[in-house]
């Protein structure tokens, strides 16, 4: 073994180790890997910096930044409801259903972040026994298409490296729908036994309220709480009714609704979109014609003009050309009216703002600017419809082979831009440095496992248990390897490390590389058995009240039967010669 060989092997040992430790963020691990090899001339520099430039990357890029845009739609939120109706089974069937085609074409994370809150929220099937089916949909929905995740563009991308050919729209789908249709059917016939209804997690007390005032002439006037849906906004809770003087608390569902009164609602600010649908019923920020697509949170500051003052008293917008949407004091719950809410300092509001907040020259003297939260959803409904119409036909036309797929995501981002569904600034802080850096690095890495012989020998080494198997014990294992990676770091991380080692298998063997890339692909999307191996499974541990153990039992059948479609699927698909 030669000195670069050994250097190469403790780089990458070093690598997996801090992965799997999680101490530090997967894009600076590998940048620091893939500059020692710069520096070692393992690499030129030119070499290295031209892999920023590689044309799977810049479809990550722009894929993603359209994502930003075509998370805002709700029209997976409004289904919610629908989908979990009817006998546990049938309910699971349309969940699973639905979520997998949604997040074929959008990031996995939101799909779950729009569908936590309904499906928390519902009342026909206990949120236990719903959540964990839909994150394991979302995943699996991800190996549908090219871009159903950013695993598969990571992959495209070190292909296009090597000079292979470029992966199409499709080219995933014949193997995923088979693994996604196995995986459904296996959560159907388990899940009614394995996943038991749990009580619903407390809700946090610190949550921010906000209000909205019936007006006159509202449709919602003379309803029940029931009948005008104001009871399963899932991420909002209406809590009281302020009525004249009086304070209604808490809200029955057969309560009648008035014209005049002010709905308290308590949960996520960052959803003030859900109350926009409904027709007469507005929020300070639409009373002040001051735009909700993206929030100020502030921290009243000591000494500021607001404290022991009521919002009323102030004329908030006369002097920050700003509305508060919602106050939170701590751990205290408060209630009432917003506007007569006597304020103290270190209260958190929300603010709704103007053009001209950034340049009053009281801001500093009232205020600590914590953070700017964007809108989670369009508050109009129709921005969501039309962005969602411009992919779909993007989609569309590209796999028809009209325009390149690239050229018209570049189009619609432009698009987007022109019309004012995006703005330069949201586009500019969602930029994925971090998955630009992963993506980059690792095919600098990728080429110095190839050049030096490492990934060869890693190949051999992972040969020698399977070669009485022949092909397909080498996919097989490779399977494996790149499964127990997923589970122990992220699945871009997994990929990127197992991508080399397949091209490896594939010359030891003197096969087509393109089966065992798949495996790689796919292996790296199979992270099901434990909540640390994705960020979705994160997302749902608290609020179904999981448990490790609950991963292991719910996740592992679905993982046995991911492989083994995947082991059978792919060389019928992507043959070894």
């Amino acid at each position: 073994m030669t000195i670069a060989q050994i250097i190469v092997f403790v780089s990458l040992t070093w690598l997996i180790v801090e992965l799997v430790r999680d101490k530090k963020s997967p894009g600076v691990l590998f940048a620091i890997v893939a500059l020692l090899y710069v520096m070692l001339d393992y690499i030129s520099l030119p070499n290295a910096l031209k892999q920023f430039t590689n044309n799977g990357l810049v479809t990550v890029v722009v894929l993603l930044l359209l994502t930003i845009v075509l998370d805002k739609s709700r029209m997976l939120e409004l289904l919610a409801n629908g989908l979990v109706r009817g006998p546990y089974r049938w309910a699971l069937v349309k969940l699973y259903g639905a979520t997998a085609l949604y997040s074929a074409f959008l990031n996995n994370t939101a799909v779950v972040a729009s569908l936590l809150g309904p499906l928390k929220g519902n009342r026909e099937h206990s949120a236990s026994r719903l959540l964990m089916p839909m994150c394991f949909a979302a995943s699996l929905g991800g190996i549908l298409t090219l871009v159903g995740t950013s695993t598969n563009l990571l992959v495209n991308s070190l292909m296009v490296g090597r000079q292979l050919p470029e992966l199409k729209l499709f080219d995933l789908f014949p193997v995923g729908i088979l693994i996604v249709v196995a995986c459904g059917a296996v959560m159907v016939v388990l899940y009614p036994r394995l996943l038991k209804a749990q009580p619903p997690a407390e809700d946090t007390p610190s949550d921010y309220f906000l209000e909205a005032e019936v007006l006159a002439g509202s449709p919602l006037i003379g309803k029940t709480v029931e009948e005008a849906g104001l009871r399963n906004l899932g991420h909002l809770f209406l809590t009281e009714i302020v009525r004249s003087e009086h304070l209604i608390a808490p809200v029955d569902p057969d309560r009648f609704i008035q014209a005049g009164d002010l709905l308290v609602f308590t949960g996520d600010v960052t959803r003030v979109d859900l109350l926009a649908q409904f027709n007469g019923l507005k929020t300070h920020g639409h009373h002040d014609d001051l735009p909700l697509d993206n929030l100020i949170e502030v921290v009243v500051a000591a000494g500021s003009m607001l404290a022991r003052r009521t919002i009323r008293e102030v004329d908030f917008r006369s002097n920050f050309d700003a509305a508060v949407i919602a106050v939170r004091r701590g751990s205290e719950r408060l209630g009432g009216s917003i506007g007569n809410t006597r304020l103290e300092v270190g209260d958190a509001l929300v603010l709704a703002v103007g053009q001209d907040f950034d340049k009053r020259n009281n801001l500093g003297r009232n205020f600590v600017i914590v953070r700017r939260r964007e809108v989670q959803k369009f508050v109009n409904p129709r921005k969501g419809w039309l962005s969602m119409i411009g992919f779909i036909a993007v989609i569309g036309l590209s796999a028809f082979g009209v325009f390149d797929f690239l050229k018209g995501m570049l189009l619609l981002l432009a698009l987007f831009l022109f019309s004012g569904l995006a703005k330069v600034a949201d586009l500019r802080r969602n930029v994925p440095w971090e998955l630009i850096m992963i993506i980059a690095s690792s095919l600098v890495i990728s080429e110095v496992m190839i050049n030096t012989g490492v990934a060869k020998l890693m190949a051999g080494g992972l040969l020698s248990g399977a070669e009485q198997f022949g092909p397909y014990g080498a996919l097989a294992m490779l399977l494996l390897v790149t499964w127990i990676l997923t589970e122990l770091m992220s699945n871009n991380a997994a990929a990127a490390l197992a991508f080399p080692v397949a091209l490896g298998v594939a010359e030891q063997l003197g096969l087509s590389a393109m089966p065992f890339i798949m495996a790689v692909l796919y292996g790296a999307s199979c992270s099901f058995i434990t909540p640390y191996g994705y960020q979705t499974n994160l997302m749902i541990m608290a609020p179904g009240r999981y448990t490790f153990g609950d991963f292991v039992r719910t996740g592992l059948p679905v993982a046995v039967a991911f492989l083994a479609v995947a082991l059978l699927a792919i060389p019928v698909y992507f043959p070894f010669r």
